[in-house]
């Protein structure tokens, strides 16, 4: 691209030389713009949500219909030997003579795709058992159905499912083709991989799971709608603090006890505590899944509490704020949440101030849970090697104490008792003993369920993340990326989305060593801010769409944890599980036209939030940044 900057060393430096740039003044009408930009959405997603559908300014209503998740999709199997839609038969099968014996269920390769070549030299139907030529199908029969697209889907709501859709075409050629009527078939279905469940228990508790087939191991956890933001200036650092207490034994299990159970189980059990959510799981094998519950249930509800381990835990805790304190990219963002939602619950630390945890009482920790560990607020999750109906059971059993939603405040009430305000603001801590300068730029974002949330995501994608001592650093897709390895301006980089109940954070965060020429990282950081604006390519848009789609695949399918983790936050912020197709398609819908409007709605002529630790003295200041996220020749 034409404003790339180019690999050459002096090309590159006068790429980035101000003076020649458009100078950055206040528009003479700044409001009359905000109108511009809406990006249409299919009609058949406005009835009665707001989640996640693209316009501006105005939120329209969305349905949570699931797209692309259908039930078993019927279809129909002809007799002619080069036209069928059947199953074929991989090579891999339990017997010695394939030819004429029964497959495993591993050994079936269920294909609804008209232009699939099978590897195999005879198809077989599975009524039959006859033989029939491999033949290739011929592909007019499906691409009668047009082209397929996620975006003109109405709801699923007493409509057909896709595939059954796109089948019909097949199956009038078959049957015309035969002259007879053709024998049903029911297939899998295809798209949603994996099928989750969940299951609301009658004191408001849910319980939400995803089986993998052939699995051995699980992950079973308890995620809790409950984190250092529900807590009071007076009680911060509560919520970390019982995450450590819940180790420290139960009214049946001592603390040496859990410890020796857990391992003999070879299991992992964890926890961790964030602003809004607290978790509690396990990974167990397939077998132990009730032992885990048993375990969860134990800590979260009969935590001994005992003085003598609140005092140990102290001392713990404490040695943590100070690990901490050395990480300066965990100092940095606490630092940039204390600026950004000033005198709110969102801009205090997880850990709380060490006065805070030299004081924390057991009457605080009892308090605490009473309040917030309510069965509304919770969801047990299991992915993996797991039953969803013995899972129920088990929660039954083992969570029917928990205090209703009566009990407790909900978290509606708390958000909106305080509420995130965010403020433009700038916070520098100046160390000129440090090698390195870290510094992030913030603007208000969306909440998890805002109509912007998945354009953000896209934003964040297209300008991505960089590292200097990476393989192939000089080849990334992101324009922020050449700029700063083209005129080695950074060690890293990081565009950040952080989603919360009500507000959000989105910006870029970087690492450098360079001193003098901090105003040029400064530059080439808010001019890739500002042409998201401006000068959204398509071919950035359609990178960025691919690469989202990649590390969200790749990070649910890592393991049983990550998924777990996937189901129980979505559960929490979402109020159900969203299908990996429908998020998809959320994600395809976004155009250079969202693109642009959502960053017209969050970055043009916004103030920003601003941290920097290190020696920033050539960091431009507040009102630089400020002027700079607009353009006068626009």
């Amino acid at each position: 691209m034409a404003h790339r900057l180019a690999s050459l060393g002096g090309v590159a430096r006068r790429a980035i030389n101000r003076a020649s740039a458009q100078a950055f003044a206040r528009p003479y009408a700044s409001s009359s713009a905000h109108g511009q930009g809406a990006v249409a959405v299919d009609s058949a997603f406005q009835n009665d949500d707001a989640f996640l559908k693209w316009t501006t300014p105005e939120p329209q209503a969305f349905t949570h219909a699931g797209i692309l998740a259908s039930p078993a999709t019927k279809v129909r199997v002809g007799a002619r030997r080069d036209l069928f839609l059947g199953v074929i038969a991989l090579p891999a099968a339990r017997s010695r003579d394939r030819a004429t014996e029964g497959f495993s269920s591993a050994g079936w390769l269920f294909f609804a795709h008209a232009r699939v070549r099978p590897s195999v030299r005879r198809a077989w139907c599975p009524r039959s058992r006859a033989p029939r030529a491999r033949g290739r199908p011929p592909a007019r029969a499906l691409d009668a159905a047009g082209p397929f697209d996620a975006r003109s889907l109405p709801p699923l709501d007493g409509v057909d499912p896709p595939l059954a859709r796109l089948a019909r075409p097949r199956e009038r050629a078959l049957a015309g083709s035969i002259g007879r009527p053709p024998r049903p078939s029911v297939q899998r279905s295809i798209l949603p991989s994996v099928r989750s469940q969940v299951t609301t228990l009658a004191n408001g508790m849910r319980v939400a799971t995803e089986e993998t087939p052939f699995a051995e191991t699980a992950t079973v956890g308890v995620w809790i709608d409950a984190g250092s933001r529900y807590e009071t200036a007076a009680n911060n650092g509560t919520a970390h603090f019982l995450e450590h207490m819940a180790f420290k034994g139960t009214a049946k299990r001592t603390t040496a006890g859990l410890e020796e159970e857990v391992e003999n189980l070879g299991a992992h059990l964890n926890a961790y505590t964030s602003r809004e959510q607290t978790t509690y799981y396990a990974k167990v094998f397939k077998k132990d899944v009730p032992n885990a519950v048993d375990i969860l249930s134990d800590i979260l509800q009969n935590s001994s509490l005992e003085q003598r381990h609140i005092e140990r835990e102290r001392g713990v805790i404490l040695r943590e704020m100070e690990e901490v304190e050395k990480e300066v990219e965990e100092v940095l963002f606490d630092h940039l949440h204390a600026t950004a939602f000033q005198q709110t619950g969102l801009g205090r630390t997880i850990l709380g101030s060490a006065d805070n945890v030299r004081n924390i009482t057991k009457e605080n920790l009892s308090t605490y849970i009473k309040q917030h560990y309510t069965a509304p607020r919770m969801v047990l999750v299991g992915t993996g090697a797991v039953d969803h109906d013995a899972l129920v059971k088990l929660a039954e059993g083992a969570f029917s104490n928990l205090p209703s939603g009566d009990s407790g405040e909900s978290v509606r009430k708390l958000v909106s008792g305080d509420p995130a305000h965010f403020t433009g603001s700038d916070v520098r801590i100046r160390d000129d003993d440090m090698p390195n300068t870290s510094f992030c730029v913030a603007f208000k974002g969306a909440s998890w369920t805002s109509p912007d949330a998945v354009p953000l995501m896209v934003m964040q994608a297209m300008l991505g993340s960089w590292d200097k001592a990476a393989a192939g650093a000089g080849h990334a897709g992101s324009d922020l990326a050449q700029d700063m390895h083209s005129n080695n301006l950074a060690n890293s980089y990081m565009a950040f989305n952080t989603n919360y109940a009500d507000t959000g954070l989105f910006g870029v965060h970087v690492n450098t060593d360079v001193r003098e020429d901090l105003d040029d990282v400064a530059f080439v950081v808010m001019n890739s801010l500002r042409n998201l604006i401006y000068d959204p390519k398509i071919e950035d848009v359609t990178r960025a769409k691919q690469a989202l789609k990649s590390s969200l695949l790749l990070h649910g399918e890592s393991s049983t944890s990550a998924a777990a983790e996937e189901i129980g936050r979505q559960l929490l912020t979402y109020g159900r599980r969203i299908p990996r197709a429908e998020l998809f398609a959320r994600i395809d819908a976004v155009t250079v036209d969202t693109v642009k409007a959502t960053a017209w709605k969050y970055i043009r002529d916004e103030c920003p939030a601003i941290a920097a630790i290190g020696p920033t003295q050539f960091l431009p200041d507040y009102n630089w940044f400020r002027s700079s996220t607009y353009d006068n020749f626009y």
